[in-house]
């Protein structure tokens, strides 16, 4: 591996330490399948995903929460081979774990020179999506960036299947958790995702994250979100009622304060558009209904979506820019 340079000495640093989190690999726990692969070898585990840093994207994003993304965006490190792997994921292109996907291999100081690169653009925050089994590399690049001196919010933007201890041990070491809590039925958790136990693992993490923060978030003077908590909750079609059941736990276990992001923006993928409940998007009355539950908690902090979110969040990660859709620019 490379020396990365100290910016304010101009003398390369030791990456001994920075690279020890990587370790944790040889023997992999990081997420809750305990698969135990040694992922600097051959024989991977659940993810199929090895001990490098394997992104699907780096780009400036504009279309998360207006605290998350500010005016210029916030720099978003996409990972790839999910550990959940949803049958509907708008991002299947580098998420699958078996089949072929778009990705890119990249060395460490070559993936921080990418990231000072737009964070110099205006980017204040760096997001790690789907980061959950990427954990010792997250911590790998957040102790780069700051031995380079970098100090942006970092946002760890997961799917909510998370240890506990992993969640611990990142204390202090994220600023914002951006969690999505997608069922409170277990047999959804299995039948579109693949995930056992996912209520139980995703609310206990879940939990820690409020532990942490609260429920407040506290903002720049220009409004950027610099720490916090925010909640997603992606409505899907035929299942209002777990949706509803969704935010009856956020409301009673946490807090109706707690901002809650209440996203519309469903769309079936290629993998789903004949899937019986999952190939069409979600109707006015299924949004409705689920906006009239969020109201009855008493929710007053977050964000809704227009029922035409459907058709602006489609990405495509064969773009240099994976969320401009192709009529604002080309590929």
């Amino acid at each position: 591996m490379a020396f990365l340079t100290d910016p304010s000495a101009g003398q390369p640093l030791d990456m001994g330490p920075i690279l020890a989190p990587l370790e944790q690999l040889r023997d992999c726990t990081c997420c809750p399948r305990d698969c135990h692969a040694d992922r600097f070898g051959t024989e991977l585990g659940f993810c199929m995903s090895g001990a490098g840093f394997s992104v699907g994207s780096i780009c400036a994003h504009t279309g998360e929460e207006p605290v998350i993304s500010g005016s210029r965006g916030i720099c978003n490190v996409f990972f790839t081979r999910c550990n959940m792997q949803c049958v509907y994921c708008q991002n299947h292109q580098i998420s699958r774990r078996r089949e072929s996907i778009e990705e890119d291999l990249v060395t460490l100081p070559e993936l921080v020179a990418r990231i000072e690169s737009i964070l110099e653009g205006g980017s204040h925050a760096v997001g790690f999506v789907s980061p959950s089994h990427f954990v010792p590399q997250v911590q790998v690049l957040i102790g780069a960036l700051r031995a380079r001196g970098r100090r942006p919010a970092f946002v760890y933007n997961t799917s909510s299947y998370d240890k506990v201890t992993t969640i611990q041990a990142l204390d202090g070491t994220i600023d914002v958790w951006l969690p999505d809590l997608k069922y409170l039925d277990e047999a959804l958790g299995r039948q579109y995702s693949h995930t056992p136990f996912y209520p139980d693992v995703a609310c206990a993490a879940i939990r820690e994250m409020f532990r942490q923060k609260g429920g407040n978030i506290w903002t720049d003077d220009e409004g950027r979100i610099t720490s916090g908590l925010i909640i997603r909750h992606l409505v899907l079609p035929g299942q209002v009622e777990n949706s509803k059941k969704v935010l009856r736990w956020i409301a009673e276990e946490l807090s109706p304060s707690v901002h809650v992001s209440l996203m519309s923006q469903y769309h079936p993928t290629p993998w789903v558009e004949n899937h019986p409940r999952l190939g069409r998007t979600i109707t006015p009355a299924e949004y409705d209904a689920v906006r009239d539950e969020f109201d009855r908690l008493g929710f007053h902090r977050g964000w809704v979506q227009e029922m035409e979110s459907a058709a602006n969040y489609r990405p495509d990660f064969t773009c240099e820019h994976p969320f401009e859709t192709r009529h604002q620019t080309a590929c």
